[in-house]
C-alpha cells in the first residue's frame, strides 16, 4: 500500500501539471483536478505512443515526463485547487482511496497480466513498439494504449504496475468534484481490477465520465469526440463512445467536421500503431489487408479466431461440435452455458432489450443515440467473438441510465460501503468464491491477505526458463509455465511455438543483429523444422517431468 501511495504522490501532480498544459492549448472538457488529470493521461500517452516507435518507454522518459510535469504542478500553484474540497469531501475521497489502495495490493490473478499486460509492457520499456512483433506472439499484436501509458511510468514510479489504483482515485475525486453519486456504485466492482493494469478499468471510467458529459449537456464536441476516440484507443470495444460522440456532435451540437479533427487523429495513430505491430488497422480482426511483409501467418489468424469461437462458449464445445451448430444452437447454447457466464450472458441480453424498450418510451435524443449506439457495439460483438468480457461495460452504462435519478448521496454511500465489504471480503477469502461460485475460475488464481502488501503490493515471480534457436532466431520459453511474464526478452509462449510448427512457419528477426527492427514469419526449411521439432520435444518433456 505504501509503494502505491508513493505512485500516487508522484503521477498526481506531474499529470495535474501536464494537464494544465494541454487545457492551455486545447481547452478543457471540464473544469478541476480530474480534468487536469484526464488531460495529462491524455496528451502524455499520445506522445509515448508516437515516441515508442522510435526509442523505447525507458527511465529517461519517465524522468523527462515527471521533472516536466511536477515543474508545471509548482509554476502554476496547481495545489491550491486541492485547497477547494470541504473537510467531509477531503475524508471521504480520502476513506475511499484507503479502499483502493489495499484492494489493489492484492496478488494479480487476471490471466492476461501474465500472458499479455506484463510482456506487452516489458517490450515496450526495453524497445519501443515493434514491428510485426505479432509474429513472435499474437497477443503481443494488441499494444492498448493504456500499456504505453503504464510502461512509461512502470521504471520508477510504478514498479509493481498497479497504475489502475491511480486511475480509480482521480475518479474518486471527479465523483466529488461533480456530485454525481451514482458512480460511487462502480467504484466496490472495478476494485477488482486495481492489481493489474488492465484496459477494461480506464475504458469503463473514461467511458462513463464522457457519458456523464453528454448526459449534462457539455457543449464541447471536439474535446468529447477527442477522448472518446482514446478511449476507443484504449480499448477497441468500447466502439459505440466515439459513435455516440459522434452522433451527439452532429445531431444535438450541430458541431461541423472541424470538431473531429483531433479525435481522428488519435484513431489515425491507433490505426497506424496496428499495422506496425500486427499488420491490420483493427487487432485482431484481418481486413483492409495492406499487404505488408510483417502481418501475421494466415494460419496462426485462423487457429486464433477458432480459439475465440471455443472462448464464445467457455471451452464447453469442440470446434467441430460448434461449426454443427444451427443459428437457433448458436443463441441456446450460448445463453444456457454451465456456469456463471450463462446469467451474465441472459442479463446482458435482458438489459439490452430492457433499455431499447426504455429508450423508445422516454423518446428523449440523447437516449436514442445511446441506444443505437448500443446496439451496434452489441451486434458487432456477438459477430466476431460473445464473450463476456467484450460487453461488461455495456451492463455499466445501463445501469448508471437506468438508475441515474434514483441514487443520491445517502443512497449511493450505503450501497457502496456495503458492496466494498463484500468485495474486500472476495479479495481477501477467495476460497470461499471457489466453493461457492466453482464456474468463476479466476477465483482459483486470487492470492490470499499477506502483511506485506500494506508497504509493497503482492506480486509473481517465475524465473525458470529455457533457450532455444529456430533460424535466426533466438528465445526463450518460460520452464513448465504457460505464460511468459517474468522471462528475459525475447520470449514466445508455448502455446504459439506449437500453432507455428503446425502452421510449417516460425518467427524471424527482420535484421539479425538487431531485434528493433522486429519480425517476420518464414516457412521453415529441413533444418529449422529439425530444431524446432527439439524444441517442441524439449518443451513437452519439462512438462512431463513436472507431473
Amino acid at each position: 500500500m505504501a509503494f502505491i501511495l508513493f505512485s500516487l504522490l508522484l503521477l498526481f501532480p506531474s499529470c495535474m501539471g501536464l494537464g494544465k498544459i494541454t487545457e492551455s492549448l486545447l481547452g478543457s472538457l471540464f473544469h478541476g483536478i480530474s480534468g487536469k488529470i484526464l488531460s495529462g493521461i491524455l496528451a502524455i500517452t499520445t506522445i509515448w505512443t508516437f515516441a515508442a516507435f522510435f526509442i523505447p518507454l525507458n527511465i529517461y522518459v519517465e524522468i523527462a515526463t515527471l521533472l516536466l510535469g511536477l515543474f508545471c504542478f509548482f509554476r502554476y500553484r496547481l495545489y491550491n485547487e486541492w485547497y477547494h474540497f470541504s473537510r467531509k469531501e477531503s475524508l471521504l475521497i480520502g476513506l475511499i482511496s484507503l479502499v483502493v489502495l489495499f484492494c489493489s495490493s492484492f496478488y494479480p490473478y487476471i490471466l492476461d497480466h501474465f500472458g499479455y499486460y506484463v510482456p506487452t509492457i516489458q517490450w515496450l520499456t526495453e524497445y519501443g513498439i515493434v514491428k510485426g512483433i505479432s509474429n513472435l506472439d499474437l497477443t503481443l499484436g494488441q499494444v492498448s494504449f493504456w500499456h504505453i501509458f503504464q510502461a512509461g511510468f512502470s521504471n520508477f514510479s510504478d514498479p509493481f504496475l498497479r497504475i489502475n489504483a491511480i486511475i480509480l482515485i482521480v475518479y474518486t475525486v471527479y465523483i466529488v468534484e461533480k456530485k454525481r453519486w451514482i458512480h460511487l456504485c462502480f467504484i466496490p466492482v472495478l476494485l477488482l481490477f486495481t492489481q493489474s493494469p488492465s484496459p477494461d478499468l480506464p475504458a469503463i471510467i473514461f467511458s462513463l465520465i464522457i457519458l456523464n458529459e453528454i448526459l449534462s449537456e457539455n457543449k464541447n464536441s471536439r474535446l468529447i469526440f477527442l477522448f472518446s476516440a482514446f478511449v476507443f484507443a484504449i480499448k477497441p470495444t468500447m466502439i459505440w463512445l466515439p459513435i455516440l460522440s459522434m452522433l451527439y456532435s452532429v445531431f444535438i451540437l450541430k458541431a461541423n467536421i472541424k470538431s473531429f479533427g483531433f479525435g481522428a487523429l488519435v484513431i489515425l495513430l491507433f490505426c497506424i500503431k496496428n499495422i506496425w505491430t500486427f499488420g491490420f488497422p483493427v487487432f485482431p480482426v484481418a481486413v483492409i489487408d495492406l499487404g505488408v511483409s510483417w502481418k501475421p501467418n494466415p494460419e496462426v489468424l485462423k487457429i486464433s479466431s477458432q480459439y475465440a469461437l471455443l472462448k464464445t462458449y467457455d471451452m464447453q464445445y469442440s470446434y467441430q461440435e460448434i461449426q454443427q451448430f444451427s443459428w437457433l444452437d448458436y443463441i441456446k447454447n450460448w445463453l444456457f452455458l454451465n456456469g456463471i457466464k450463462s446469467k451474465i450472458n441472459i442479463l446482458f441480453i435482458a438489459s439490452l432489450l430492457f433499455f431499447t424498450l426504455f429508450a423508445f418510451i422516454k423518446r428523449k435524443p440523447i437516449l436514442s443515440l445511446l441506444c443505437i449506439s448500443i446496439l451496434i457495439k452489441s451486434v458487432l460483438v456477438l459477430l466476431f467473438s460473445a464473450q463476456y468480457r467484450f460487453f461488461i461495460d455495456v451492463l455499466f452504462v445501463l445501469f448508471f441510465i437506468l438508475f441515474l435519478d434514483y441514487f443520491n448521496k445517502k443512497r449511493a454511500l450505503l450501497f457502496f460501503s456495503c458492496t466494498s465489504l463484500l468485495f474486500i471480503g472476495f479479495l481477501s477469502f477467495p476460497e470461499i468464491i471457489q466453493q461457492h461460485i466453482p464456474s468463476f475460475r479466476l477465483s482459483n488464481f486470487m492470492g490470499k491477505f499477506d502483511k506485506k502488501q500494506l508497504y509493497q503490493p503482492s506480486s509473481y515471480q517465475y524465473q525458470p526458463f529455457d533457450s532455444y534457436q529456430v533460424g535466426n532466431l533466438k528465445f526463450n520459453v518460460s520452464t513448465n509455465y504457460p505464460f511468459n511474464f517474468d522471462t528475459p526478452l525475447p520470449a514466445i509462449s508455448s502455446s504459439y511455438v506449437f500453432d507455428d510448427a503446425k502452421a510449417g512457419i516460425f518467427p524471424q528477426l527482420i535484421d539479425a543483429k538487431d531485434l528493433r527492427k522486429g519480425f517476420i514469419w518464414k516457412k521453415m526449411n529441413s533444418q529449422e523444422k529439425r530444431e524446432a521439432e527439439n524444441v517442441i520435444q524439449t518443451i513437452k518433456n519439462s512438462y512431463k517431468q513436472n507431473k
